[in-house]
């Protein structure tokens, strides 16, 4: 659709614009003119809404859906119109559906599913068949039909040896691998951060050391292979001086953080409320602190909801017997502004495209109309009627927010909130 957004003020520090109030024509997907007070002698739709904001397209690094097989969890088509209304124009898909996603029918699956949807989905291949851990799946047939990375989902791969080949296969085709980091044999049956929470509830602990231990060994391996690595939804301080240790010696690492871990901590289980059941596991306030100290700096470099679907059946539980996971894109943008400055919000938001090398739409005259369209200013309290998704495990049910997504125009589209 062609359209001019009246009165928006663009959050871009790469546009000739960043900052300042104006109006922008799209026609056929494309920005024609920026300017104040555009004529419309062509018959644009126009769109305007009081104290609009725009940046460019916001982009999710980890999210779960759960079609094929899981779609009573979440629908690939219904996930993405989801995203879309929670003010993103991309989503890196994580492989974790049934069948995994690790061959390249499987990717090509869900792009098709994806094709006509204002959201654009990236998939994320598995690193190892079925994701068991055992054999590398066929990433390079993968990378072709699309896939943009490879992980397993919140799965560590304890095998090391077969992390250093991927790293260093990887290399071949300048892809990136994904590698989950906690210690399995040290988390043992743990549900919760270890610490005086659990130990007051009862609760078997998980330490920070499961977490550092790996991220420690993945980035030894990183220095030996070469190569670039990520390592999603980092959770304590620690893990966070071992990153930033790696960036000095220039190894290509870069990482993310969970927007429940900068926003919730290990106080949330002492209701014994599932919802707060996540991996990794909610941390304490002082490692919280780290992370959006980290943030700041720009040692973490995106930012992720971590969205994650689980149906009623496998999270309204007892808290040992119940799956980790919330849903987290409809919360993300309002969860964050109670913590973080805007413009840094919306850096982290968008990094992930650069983390995984897809093209960036600055808000540039004759460039893609790809732009997320928010309000900063609103306060409100996350409840039910909030909740888009299909699953409703959302660990931000009566949390303070603060600003709202309007909606995004992204594949010549205009979706609203």
């Amino acid at each position: 659709m062609n359209l001019i957004i009246r009165k928006a003020k663009i959050i871009d520090p790469k546009s000739p614009f960043h900052n300042q109030t104006v109006d922008v024509k799209i026609t056929k997907g494309i920005i024609e003119e920026i300017g104040v007070s555009l004529l419309n002698i062509s018959n644009h739709q126009e769109f305007h809404h009081d104290g609009l904001h725009i940046s460019q397209g916001w982009f999710d690094t980890s999210v779960s859906l759960g079609e094929p097989g899981f779609e009573d969890r979440e629908t690939i088509a219904n996930g993405l119109e989801v995203a879309a209304k929670s003010g993103f124009t991309g989503i890196a898909l994580q492989p974790n559906s049934y069948p995994i996603i690790d061959n390249q029918s499987q990717v090509h699956f869900v792009k098709q599913k994806a094709a006509k949807s204002a959201t654009e989905l990236f998939p994320i291949g598995a690193l190892t068949k079925a994701s068991e851990g055992k054999d590398m799946a066929e990433l390079y047939d993968m990378k072709n039909a699309g896939a943009v990375a490879f992980g397993d989902y919140n799965k560590n791969l304890s095998n090391a040896n077969l992390m250093k080949i991927a790293l260093q296969y990887v290399q071949d085709f300048d892809s990136l691998v994904i590698a989950y980091s906690q210690d399995e044999t040290i988390k043992g049956n743990g549900v919760a951060n270890e610490g005086i929470v659990s130990t007051r509830l009862g609760l078997k602990g998980i330490p920070n050391l499961a977490e550092e231990l790996i991220v420690a060994r993945n980035l030894f391996l990183l220095e030996y292979t070469g190569g670039k690595l990520h390592i999603p939804t980092i959770s304590t301080a620690k893990s966070v001086a071992l990153i930033k240790d790696a960036k000095k010696k220039r190894l290509k690492v870069t990482c993310s953080v969970s927007v429940h871990h900068l926003v919730l901590t290990d106080e949330k289980l002492e209701g014994f409320d599932t919802r707060y059941k996540v991996t990794p596991t909610l941390r304490t306030e002082e490692d919280r602190q780290a992370l959006l100290v980290a943030v700041l700096d720009n040692t973490i470099d995106c930012i992720t909801s971590d969205h994650n679907p689980i149906d009623i059946e496998n999270k309204k539980m007892e808290f040992d017997l119940a799956k980790n996971g919330t849903i987290g894109l409809e919360s993300a943008f309002g969860a964050l502004l109670t913590v973080l400055p805007l413009e840094k919000i919306i850096e982290k938001l968008t990094f992930g495209k650069v983390v995984l090398n897809i093209e960036s739409q600055y808000i540039k005259i004759k460039n893609k109309a790809s732009f997320t369209l928010f309000s900063p200013e609103k306060n409100w309290t996350f409840g039910k009627e909030n909740i888009l998704s299909k699953s409703k495990n959302s660990a931000f049910l009566g949390q303070q927010m603060k600003g709202k997504v309007i909606g995004i125009y992204n594949q010549g589209k205009l979706v609203l909130s």
